[in-house]
């Protein structure tokens, strides 16, 4: 599996964020510069992630994260996916973590 790092600059975040943690440069999606509607409230970043993903298995944690997001990457999505919400007032927490590491060694 691979990661992809959501930062608004990705070279800056792989210049001074990866380095600071101990991480290899790490893979990024190329936002388009005009955010698409894909409409019925699913999240603009729901399809370029997906496509990005060309069906191997991803986890995208984000605080933006609806039912309309999940049902969507289920209907687009061929491989596993796990869209983790997290409470943007707190960030990752502990629990997080070990909702990512239980569905990461879940995988084949």
């Amino acid at each position: 599996m691979r990661s992809a790092a959501d930062f608004e600059i990705p070279k800056e975040a792989n210049a001074f964020v990866a380095p600071v943690l101990g991480l290899p440069e790490l893979p990024f999606i190329p936002w388009p510069s005009q955010r698409p509607d894909p409409g019925d409230g699913v999240f603009w970043k729901m399809p370029e992630i997906v496509a990005w993903a060309k069906g191997r298995a991803f986890a995208w944690i984000d605080d933006e994260i609806t039912e309309a997001d999940r049902t969507w990457v289920e209907e687009h999505h061929d491989g596993p996916a796990l869209l983790h919400r997290v409470d943007p007032r707190c960030g990752l927490a502990i629990d997080d973590f070990a909702a990512l590491t239980a569905w990461a060694t879940g995988l084949d």
